[in-house]
């Protein structure tokens, strides 16, 4: 039996926290016929994941209603069109997670309806998916060979939810503030200059970097591209001009420096193609995004945890990799209710649907890395992004940011307790499996050349769909547009703003994006040598 010395004396170890969060993969589809069993982290008996094996579950197709359709294996390693991206709004889980009729709040209780993971394939063929049934589809091990490996080896936390129901940008600011400020939804349009455009999003109780900066303790977000999301927040631009962002194909050399100074380490994957010729295209990225090749992603998450493992850190670190939301795809277990952050609405005109957050997300895969972890450690224990704040707080004696992470550091199982062995493992893998072979291949691939240094020509309305400006585009565009307000000087911002404030379709935005691309390509600092 683990005893609280060793898991006190284990946390106190830590110097460094790596953060790896992908995009858009629920946890059955990714794990759940991975047959993962192993050691229960609160109770040190024998246990096993809450997966498929073993355990149908299905759905009904609308069309087809006396057929049921079980969440099988495998999946495809990339969706190709005529395919679409599954939707994950607001009002897509609403379908998903509570069936076709309802409706929020439920009419009779006032609250999120009741839970019975029924409407995915409806939701889907809503979508206009020619193949509806796919988004019961599952990835068998072989096919992520490299997050199963890191299953089987580490923690895997079989209850760990999205922190809303709903898409990627609330639930990325849940994991940087323990709060969305109230945003329910992808960002609204802007037909005006509101300090959220001009300054970025803000938090009452602002982020965990604002409490990392207070007590004096150094961190970092590596980029995989030019537009992190991260970056949308309020403030990130200085942050960016005091070096805290750096490139992603810096990541390997600086933490194999014993002074690597940063505590606290995110990792933005590369979004891909968020400049589509064809809607929703976001390929040739490490996100995992739906539409992209998920080999590319395990690539990542393979070049991350071997970077770490080989370098004189690893015996202080602990990595967690998870996935903002589920992008649509199917999971058995009913999200738990939860406590309202209990902050203020940063801006109302993204609180679409009066949402009061008191209800989680669909479960995601979360694996806690670190050599004071046991191989096969399952983790049973309800978390959501917030418990990595909670993490981060004890670790670096942080006071929490809302009502969310003070919870979770008073009720659940905190992330810093599965460090349950004193002394590091010796025995943890050096390397891991090579990801699977999709046969999708991108320009630059295999030579120097990247695809921001691409000089591709502006879109014209014969090549893109001239329709409005879609929920998950919105956000990107909402970043490119802080990047270049603030690289010109003062006097030329008004410009930019009213250029801004004129794009009207989906062309508009793309043309826009790609010029704001070229130009922070053009401006790019030669890159600095690690500290």
């Amino acid at each position: 039996m683990r005893t609280i010395a060793k898991k006190k004396q284990a946390s106190a170890t830590i110097k460094h926290i790596f953060v790896l969060m992908l995009e858009n993969r629920s946890f059955d589809h990714m794990l759940g016929f991975a047959g993962l069993s192993g050691t229960d982290a609160a109770t040190g008996e024998p246990t096993r994941v809450n997966d498929l094996v073993g355990n149908s579950h299905f759905n009904v197709d609308p069309k087809d209603p006396g057929t049921q359709v079980p969440a099988t294996w495998p999946a495809e390693l990339k969706m190709y069109s005529p395919d679409v991206d599954p939707g994950h709004e607001f009002d897509n889980v609403l379908m998903q997670l509570c069936g076709t009729s309802a409706c929020y709040p439920d009419l009779g209780t006032k609250k999120y309806p009741p839970i019975n993971s029924s409407g995915f394939i409806a939701s889907y063929r809503k979508s206009n998916s020619p193949s509806p049934a796919k988004i019961m589809k599952c990835f068998s091990p072989d096919q992520v060979p490299v997050l199963t490996a890191l299953a089987r080896e580490f923690a895997v936390c079989d209850h760990w939810f999205a922190s809303m129901p709903g898409p990627t940008w609330p639930n990325r600011f849940f994991v940087h503030a323990a709060s969305s400020g109230g945003l329910d939804d992808s960002p609204s349009s802007f037909e005006e200059a509101t300090a959220t455009l001009l300054d970025g999003y803000s938090f009452q109780n602002r982020t965990i970097y604002d409490r990392l900066d207070a007590k004096g303790i150094q961190w970092v977000v590596f980029m995989g591209d030019e537009l992190p999301q991260v970056f949308a927040i309020h403030r990130m631009t200085e942050a960016r001009i005091e070096d805290r962002f750096r490139e992603f194909d810096q990541f390997a050399e600086m933490v194999s420096d014993p002074n690597f100074p940063y505590s606290y380490v995110f990792i933005e994957p590369s979004y891909g193609n968020v400049l589509p010729l064809t809607p929703g295209d976001y390929t040739c990225g490490s996100s995992q995004h739906c539409l992209d090749d998920v080999a590319r992603g395990e690539k990542l998450i393979k070049t991350v945890y071997e970077a770490i493992r080989k370098s004189p850190l690893w015996n202080n670190s602990l990595l967690l990799v998870t996935y903002d939301e589920h992008g649509g795809f199917y999971d058995h277990i009913p999200p738990p209710a939860t406590v309202s952050p209990g902050d203020k609405i940063s801006d109302a005109k993204n609180n679409h649907h009066n949402f009061d957050f008191t209800q989680l997300g669909v479960r995601v895969p979360a694996i806690v890395i670190s050599p004071f972890i046991p191989a096969g450690t399952i983790d049973h224990s309800t978390h959501e992004h917030c418990s990595l704040l909670a993490a981060v707080e004890n670790v670096f004696n942080l006071d929490p940011l809302t009502d969310r992470d003070r919870r979770d550091r008073e009720v659940n199982y905190n992330l810093a307790q599965l460090l349950s062995l004193g002394t590091p493992r010796t025995d943890a893998p050096t390397s891991l499996p090579n990801p699977a072979e999709s046969g999708f291949h991108c320009e630059g691939d295999d030579d120097s050349k990247t695809k921001a240094d691409d000089p591709s020509p502006p879109v014209s309305r014969g090549e893109a769909h001239p329709g409005p400006i879609e929920p998950s585009l919105r956000g990107w565009l909402h970043v490119a547009f802080l990047r270049h307000y603030r690289l010109v000087p003062e006097a030329e911002r008004e410009s930019v703003k009213k250029n801004f404030l004129n794009i009207r379709d989906r062309v508009d935005a793309l043309n826009y994006m790609k010029y704001v691309n070229k130009i922070i390509v053009e401006s790019r600092p030669k890159p600095k040598p690690g500290r």
